[in-house]
């Protein structure tokens, strides 16, 4: 099914970053755009450009913490006094925590779970009946982390493989059932999720070299579409990211522990926090 074909998509965490860019390149196609995200402003602000984008283009907004389930149960109310059309749900809403595990705060590590693990389950399987109907599908944002067990980063790697697995279970009960399932799989984006993920006290780059694989919103969005018109079950953004992709797939799980023992480490400076 091309992008194109689709009259509606709800894009969950569009305030900004990959959200806000799925957003404006699926503007011009659509008949009606949903947005989700805590920051009313920053909606409001994106949906007059979205509406210049397409003038024809019906834009709903739903701020509220995705994490509460009165925020996913009342976008459901809403969806339901729609007409049925052929929906995109775009799960994208999601958030890091970098640092030592032992050292985290644990009501963000509880809100990191809830969002990117529960949040996005539950939006699915509430939506879902609705994208059966419509012959809909589901973008759902993974990470290039998926492939990897990351000190510092464990929690919020280990979250991203879930939804990379979730997704592709998902993706094998609905083949015959008309909707796709897409997981992509981006390495670093210049987005705000490193302001969100630092700790206080920290910073300095949260990735050794990440200059070497930083990959634009822009192009992060329009590869995922274009594996959506491909029905390709995962996709990994840029030629660096698919690349290490492949290499990791190629070695061992020991080698792999190994190397991740030996990374670089930026957290050190937060030792004397604790």
């Amino acid at each position: 099914m091309h992008p194109r074909e689709f009259q509606r998509a709800i894009v969950t965490g569009a305030s900004s970053g990959l959200g806000e860019e799925f957003a404006v390149q699926l503007a011009p196609r659509l008949q009606e755009i949903i947005l989700l995200a805590r920051r009313t402003e920053r909606l409001t602000i994106l949906s007059e450009t979205l509406r210049k984008i397409n003038p024809e283009l019906k834009v709903y907004l739903h701020p509220g913490d995705l994490i509460l389930r009165q925020t996913q149960d009342t976008l459901r109310s809403n969806l339901e006094e729609l007409p049925v059309m052929p929906t995109l749900l775009v799960n994208n809403a999601g958030m890091g925590d970098y640092g030592e595990f032992a050292a985290a705060d644990w009501d963000k590590t509880e809100s990191m779970l809830m969002l990117n693990i529960v949040a996005l389950t539950r939006l699915t399987h509430l939506l879902l009946p609705m994208l059966q109907v419509s012959t809909g599908a589901i973008i759902n944002i993974s990470s290039l982390a998926s492939d990897l067990p990351i000190p510092d980063f464990a929690v919020y790697a280990a979250s991203k493989s879930y939804v990379l697995s979730f997704s592709e279970a998902l993706r094998a009960e609905l083949k015959d059932r008309s909707v796709q399932v897409l997981t992509v799989c981006p390495g670093p984006v210049h987005t705000e999720f490193g302001k969100v993920a630092r700790r206080p006290g920290f910073s300095g780059n949260m990735m050794p070299v990440r200059s070497l694989f930083d990959t634009s919103r822009e192009l992060v969005v329009s590869e995922s579409l274009q594996a959506l018109r491909k029905n390709k079950a995962r996709v990994y953004p840029g030629v660096q990211i698919l690349g290490s992709h492949l290499l990791l797939s190629f070695l061992p799980g020991w080698f792999i522990r190994w190397v991740m023992g030996k990374r670089p480490r930026r957290v050190q400076a937060l030792h004397n926090l604790c």
